[in-house]
């Protein structure tokens, strides 16, 4: 079994971005914007019943404070300052999805904010003394090796890692920046069978063609990309045909 994962709720006001309910006829877990990226109230309200009635589990994607860049520029915050924007955007997200009939139940962080915790000490812990402080039960998602993770482990956090199904991946296991050419990948059929490659042999072809090993409990598969229905579709008939079924990481 392998754990689906989609960036959810990232709407805003009457600017509308993918089809979150197709994707969550697909998931398993949805990653919903907390407003500060990305969504507004309305929206993440919406998006967590839809996530409830569908039975898909509801996580908080905290980013950096930065609608206009949609959460993909580094900003340069405190420590103090970033551990508290984190536990508000839980504590908002948090009391949508109650309202909804659900819950919080793991956090991922969002975009830059991902990125720069990979190698960022002072953020990376931030961030984990920010769920540590909210609630100390919550799992959360990042990328394998990660200084995020392994501060997260000793905080007695549960670290999850991940993949993802449509971004290219440099020889020493990180993601290709947006910034480069073929940072995202669209070909359907070649992210369904990257899929199937990640969940049955632990490897991913990088960007200079070794093989690289992404030992992930989760995969993400973006709403936001062109023809994302199609690709999440793609990945999981795939996967079933080779009997792995899509569930939530335990």
């Amino acid at each position: 079994m392998v754990d689906l994962n989609a960036d959810l709720g990232e709407g805003y006001g009457t600017w509308t971005l993918g089809d979150d309910a197709a994707m969550l006829a697909v998931v398993t877990s949805a990653n919903i914007a907390c407003g500060f990226h990305a969504g507004d109230p309305a929206t993440l309200l919406r998006t967590c019943r839809e996530a409830v009635a569908t039975n898909v589990r509801i996580g908080a994607q905290v980013g950096y404070h930065d609608l206009v860049g949609f959460g993909r520029r580094f900003v340069d915050v405190t420590a103090e300052d970033l551990t508290a924007d984190v536990i508000y955007q839980i504590g908002a997200l948090d009391g949508l999805a109650r309202a909804a009939g659900g819950r919080v139940s793991y956090v991922k962080p969002h975009g830059a904010l991902y990125n720069t915790i990979v190698r960022h000490e002072a953020q990376a812990q931030a961030v984990v003394d920010a769920v540590t402080a909210y609630d100390a039960s919550l799992p959360v998602l990042g990328l394998p090796g990660s200084e995020f993770l392994r501060r997260a482990e000793t905080a007695g956090l549960r670290a999850v890692p991940e993949a993802f199904a449509d971004r290219a991946y440099t020889p020493e296991g990180t993601l290709v920046s947006r910034r480069e050419p073929g940072a995202v990948l669209h070909d359907v059929d070649e992210v369904a069978r990257r899929v199937l490659q990640l969940v049955t042999d632990r490897t991913v072809t990088a960007v200079d063609g070794s093989e690289v090993v992404v030992d992930a409990a989760s995969v993400c598969l973006h709403g936001d990309t062109p023809a994302a229905v199609d690709m999440a579709l793609a990945v999981r008939e795939l996967l079933q045909r080779h009997g792995i079924e899509p569930a939530p990481f335990a």
